[in-house]
């Protein structure tokens, strides 16, 4: 497994002495006497861009089928642009983060970092602990006279739970007039039949890549939301890994944004499959799994009326 991870043992070798050739010159790697009176000091870094030499987070992208942290000590936050908006992806905290800092790191909301983690307005992060960054299409709207939210939440398409959820009310919560309300997933227009925009269609075709994430059962609904189909089976039925890839995400609990229990897989061609509402989660993040890998089984958690298993691809066409 070390070798998926990081290469044979001679290349992190060479890799550490040339890292150490840039600090102290050519003779890096060889046994020098260097002591505290002649050991040379790092200098400060020189750019003539700004985020190049300020902060410095962990943000793990799938690189070579592995979990890579592309930001650490000598990072800076603009490896943060490599973020990509349309994925899904993790942060590590680290020593002085607060929400707000990563959330303008993104950017995303507060409330959306919160939404994807099951966090509550007191709960405090802590270093080391892993966040799921969800990429989350929202609808804004100020709230008119004669307006309830349940109305406004049904007009774009969206759900109350997650709803109330993301703007931080509870249950019952009616907003007042002017106040702005964020749906999450919502839709521009006003959905008035399933025919309604999907995002994240656009992208290649890699025709014969993925395979169908379970035996049997049926599409039981096709294109929607960010380019998922549902294909319904008995509960607990196996799901499978569509392709071979690295785990990035494994929720076994909470709503997760209407998603329930779910598990979002980062391929080598730069996509990301993502199986929602599953009764049980059999893998782990930064698990290497093949394709067909048993990943776990059809459920009916999150926002879901029956039993079966959304399916996303991220970054390309769906293969029915």
């Amino acid at each position: 497994m070390a070798s998926l991870w990081f290469g044979s043992a001679g290349v992190v070798h060479a890799g550490f002495f040339s890292f150490l050739g840039k600090i102290f010159g050519d003779n890096a790697g060889k046994i020098a006497p260097y002591n505290s009176q002649n050991v040379p000091l790092l200098k400060a870094p020189s750019t003539s861009d700004p985020k190049l030499a300020t902060g410095g987070a962990q943000i793990n992208t799938v690189e070579d089928l592995s979990i890579l942290p592309v930001m650490g000590p000598l990072g800076s936050s603009a490896d943060v642009e490599t973020y990509k908006l349309d994925q899904i992806t993790t942060y590590t905290v680290r020593d002085g983060d607060t929400l707000s800092k990563i959330a303008n790191m993104f950017p995303i909301s507060i409330n959306t970092i919160r939404w994807a983690n099951n966090l509550t307005t007191s709960t405090v992060i802590r270093p080391g602990q892993i966040l799921i960054m969800l990429p989350i299409d929202s609808i804004r709207h100020t709230v008119i006279k004669g307006e309830t939210l349940a109305a406004i939440v049904k007009k774009y398409g969206g759900d109350i739970n997650e709803t109330l959820a993301f703007n931080g009310w509870p249950t019952g919560y009616e907003p007042e007039v002017g106040t702005i309300v964020i749906i999450p997933n919502g839709e521009g227009d006003p959905l008035t039949n399933s025919s309604a925009a999907v995002r994240g269609i656009g992208g290649p075709v890699y025709v014969g890549y993925y395979i169908r994430p379970i035996n049997g059962g049926r599409v039981s609904q096709w294109l929607h939301g960010y380019n998922g189909i549902d294909v319904a089976a008995s509960c607990l039925t196996p799901v499978y890994a569509s392709a071979n890839g690295t785990v990035i995400v494994a929720r076994n609990y909470g709503w997760n944004g209407g998603y329930g229990k779910y598990v979002v897989i980062a391929h080598p061609n730069g996509t990301q499959t993502v199986y929602a509402h599953l009764s049980q989660v059999f893998v782990s993040v930064g698990q290497y799994v093949p394709q067909e890998f048993m990943i776990g089984t059809v459920g009916s958690t999150g926002n879901s009326s029956g039993c079966h298993v959304h399916f996303e691809i991220r970054g390309a066409a769906q293969i029915y």
